[in-house]
């Protein structure tokens, strides 16, 4: 007959396997740390644990475990590591923490999967795979988020104003935000709503300096320009639909608000105002906000 585990002899063996799937966050990868013999050492250890009769049946115990050493690899590494991080440097270490910590949360879920199986169904509790996020939204998002929030919008504004090569970084903070949402997207959604409020206010800024210094012929043409861009760049970290709002904010801004001083300012140029108010905005016609989108 089996001898029945204690939880402080499930625990010993665990330890170990613990304090390996952590080393994942210091960049080693799961096949360097695993041997298939190990792996499936731990995954018995927590069956074992969770089949057992009473008193020695653990498995809330064990699901306490994990929580807890997901939580003990994200207050040792992963917030040391993005504590004193500011701007680009912050969203690049943010990527990099998030990603490894998938990797070791899904390493330590596989010891645990068991759980997944007989408790969380039973329970009706939090799955393995949502915990461990929960627990990341809890620890990080908690205390960093308007940084990181700040990170990314001043990333965009700085790619408005010398084409960095950030978008893909961009992408992998939009992604984030969604991920750590478990499915709802009010991070993304305030993160669309920070992208539109900074996008207004850019080009609030903007307009009486190009009223001043472009003619209205001149300044259509930026208007232009300035749409065809932030579509392309929006387009690589935005879904479509935020996209779209976006390029309504940037034509409402450029062209909606400054309609009556453009139109001033075309009288101005052509002395008599023989040219009609719609010749100077015909460059807009062909203008695409993307599909979906209204001006109404």
């Amino acid at each position: 007959m089996k001898k029945k585990l204690t939880l402080e002899e499930g625990l010993n063996i665990l330890k170990e396997g613990i304090t390996k799937a952590m080393m994942i966050l210091d960049g080693y990868p799961t096949s360097a740390l695993f041997t298939c013999e190990e792996y499936m050492k731990l995954y018995d250890c927590v069956y074992d644990m969770c089949v057992q009769h009473p008193p020695y049946e653990y498995c809330a115990d064990l699901y306490e475990i994990f929580k807890k050493a997901l939580e003990e690899s994200i207050t040792s590494k992963v917030m040391p590591a993005l504590k004193d991080k500011t701007h680009i440097y912050l969203l690049y270490e943010l990527w990099n923490m998030w990603t490894k910590y998938k990797v070791m949360a899904k390493c330590l879920g596989g010891f645990f999967l068991y759980l997944d199986r007989h408790f969380v169904e039973d329970r009706k509790a939090v799955s393995l795979s949502d915990l461990s996020i929960c627990c990341f939204d809890d620890l990080v998002c908690s205390e960093l988020y308007p940084k990181i929030l700040e990170a990314a919008i001043s990333l965009i504004n700085q790619d408005r104003d010398d084409n960095s090569v950030c978008r893909d970084l961009l992408k992998n903070v939009s992604t984030f935000f969604v991920e750590i949402g478990r499915g709802k997207m009010h991070y993304y959604e305030n993160f669309e709503m920070a992208v539109l409020a900074s996008t207004a206010n850019y080009y609030n800024h903007l307009v009486p300096e190009w009223l001043l210094h472009y003619s209205s012929a001149d300044y259509i043409l930026k208007a232009e320009y300035c749409l065809s861009q932030e579509k392309e760049r929006a387009s690589q970290f935005l879904h479509q639909p935020s996209v779209e709002k976006l390029l309504l904010v940037v034509h409402e801004q450029l062209l909606g608000e400054t309609a009556s001083k453009l139109h001033e300012k075309q009288r101005a140029e052509c002395g008599d105002g023989s040219f009609p108010y719609q010749e100077v905005l015909s460059g807009c016609e062909g203008l695409n906000l993307g599909e979906g989108s209204s001006r109404a």
